[in-house]
């Protein structure tokens, strides 16, 4: 990364940013999600100018509200959607293998009742499951071995239950890992900067007008990509339609309900698939699936019946833990961007295929899922690629991550997966007694170090919601560990005693609407 561009990483620092823009770019790719980082990467891997800017914070959007889960999706299978089927077992196996620390295997365990239908169609797609991704597991339990992996189900009525793998992350960062690793090929990437509109010669797009901190910047590239997920449309009015859904989440302490498992189960009320699963030393159920009415410009947020909802599903299926509101932690929504399918059908029958479509000097990209960012990325620059006479890389598939020094089990192993080739910097920053884990948490008090040091931190929302989870992990969002944090990240951020108070009070504003649980409908 050159000196110029990591600035605006250190202390969420804004000087040079004018020389950055005015450089001739190849690609800008509009949007920081999971998309546009895996476009920055793959089109800067391959040698070309590429620059990244996102109108709020790297990630703010779906990207760090998703399920968590990096996934095959076997309801996909069950849909008849074959292909996309593959192609994420391919990517998901991929991520494993490259991002260990980051992305990790997570077992998954579905209780079987008496009566119950649809265990032979079960176990058939885990067989094809199992095909697509190279291995064999056994998968059925009968009830004294299921209660082995799952020890907290409902036993009445108990026939047994299925078992299998998938994988799980942190969405935000591995957005992070994406963007650092594009920078590390010589692309740039720049929060709080977003387009108002695109620049045009004649009919073609030529790039875009861009606004941030009060100034206006106008940046001109060869081939601009809008990727900006549920929010595409806006910028060109083109695309496809999209139906933004709404996926909402519970986050609850561990020794609340415990598990070794994901426990997948489908809800009493109308037989969709809910799951609760261990992450980051809570524990997450999710999700609901519902069409997001409210405006793109304010952060989705849980209502209280998508909270009643959950509930019920948790209590179904854990009835001896008597779980109430009391043991929920947190909540988050997301919007996910679906392409929308015939009129009338029900949200959770939208397929997650992704589209890629282009104009002159325009590629925009909308719809697919976490686990198929890469694949993504590639079908965007193909169509990128057709706009950039002389440029002529095969875009074969490879690795996202290029090879970390591998260490041992614990604490290394998770930050080296979160953090890639600066995890080494990130320990030698850390001050004594920074490597332990914040209580209730898996993340270290030197996670918080690095990330107001050196990860374009802004707010003081994106150090605790996206840069570490702790405003999800901890009660009020962490608040009672804010002298603590205060003391780590006010130096490293640069911030006097009086924006410290004004980014305070705007999170702890910030958490009780969008995280907190909420009143009445």
């Amino acid at each position: 990364m050159s000196g110029a561009f990591s600035a605006l990483w250190r202390q969420g620092g804004r000087a040079g940013l004018g020389d950055v823009l005015a450089r001739d770019w190849d690609v800008l790719v509009i949007g920081g999600g999971i998309s546009g980082a895996g476009v920055l990467l793959e089109a800067a891997r391959r040698g070309l100018k590429a620059l990244l800017v996102e109108r709020r914070d790297f990630a703010w959007g779906t990207s760090s509200r998703s399920s968590k889960l990096v996934h095959g999706g076997l309801r996909y299978l069950k849909d008849g959607h074959v292909r996309l089927t593959a192609e994420s077992v391919r990517e998901r196996e991929m991520l494993l293998a490259c991002a260990p620390g980051l992305v990790e295997p997570q077992g998954f365990a579905f209780a079987q009742y008496d009566g119950a239908r649809g265990r032979r169609s079960f176990l058939a797609g885990l067989a094809i499951y199992d095909v697509m991704a190279g291995r064999r597991e056994r998968h059925w339990l009968d009830a004294d071995d299921f209660l082995m992996a799952a020890p907290n189900v409902k036993r009445d009525g108990l026939a047994g239950g299925i078992v299998y793998t998938d994988a799980r992350t942190d969405d935000a960062r591995l957005v992070l890992r994406v963007l650092r690793e594009a920078l590390d090929h010589g692309a740039a990437a720049v929060n709080y900067l977003g387009a108002r509109e695109l620049l045009r010669s004649g009919d073609r797009v030529c790039g875009a007008l861009l606004a941030g901190d009060g100034t206006d910047y106008e940046v001109r590239a060869r081939v601009v990509v809008d990727a900006t997920g549920a929010w595409s449309g806006p910028l060109h009015g083109g695309g496809p339609r999209l139906r933004p859904l709404r996926g909402s989440h519970l986050v609850l302490p561990a020794w609340r309900l415990p598990l070794a498992r994901a426990v997948s189960l489908m809800h009493p009320h109308d037989g969709r698939p809910v799951f609760a699963f261990p992450w980051e030393g809570a524990t997450l159920v999710g999700t609901t699936d519902l069409d997001h009415a409210e405006s793109m410009d304010r952060a989705a947020r849980i209502t209280r019946a998508e909270v009643d909802y959950l509930m019920m599903a948790l209590q179904a299926q854990f009835p001896s833990l008597q779980l109430t509101d009391r043991d929920i932690v947190s909540t988050y929504a997301g919007v996910r961007p679906v392409i929308a399918g015939k009129e009338g059908g029900a949200p959770s029958q939208e397929g997650r295929e992704h589209v890629a479509w282009s104009s002159a000097g325009l590629v925009a990209i909308a719809g697919g899922k976490l686990t198929t960012f890469r694949a993504i990325a590639l079908d965007a620059l193909r169509l990128v690629k057709e706009q950039l006479p002389g440029w002529d890389d095969p875009l074969d598939a490879c690795a996202v991550f290029a090879p970390v020094p591998q260490v041992g089990a614990g604490a290394p192993r998770r930050l080296h997966g979160r953090y890639g080739a600066c995890a080494a910097a990130l320990l030698d920053a850390a001050l004594p007694g920074e490597l332990a884990r914040i209580p209730g948490t898996e993340t270290a008090w030197a996670e918080l170090r690095w990330a107001a040091r050196c990860e374009a931190v802004h707010h003081l929302d994106d150090l605790l919601l996206r840069r570490t989870r702790l405003g999800l992990l901890l009660r009020d969002g962490g608040t009672a560990h804010m002298e603590r944090i205060r003391a780590i990240c006010q130096p490293e951020l640069g911030w006097d005693d009086a924006r410290w108070a004004r980014e305070d009070a705007a999170y702890r504003e910030h958490w009780t609407t969008h995280h907190g649980l909420p009143h009445e409908d």
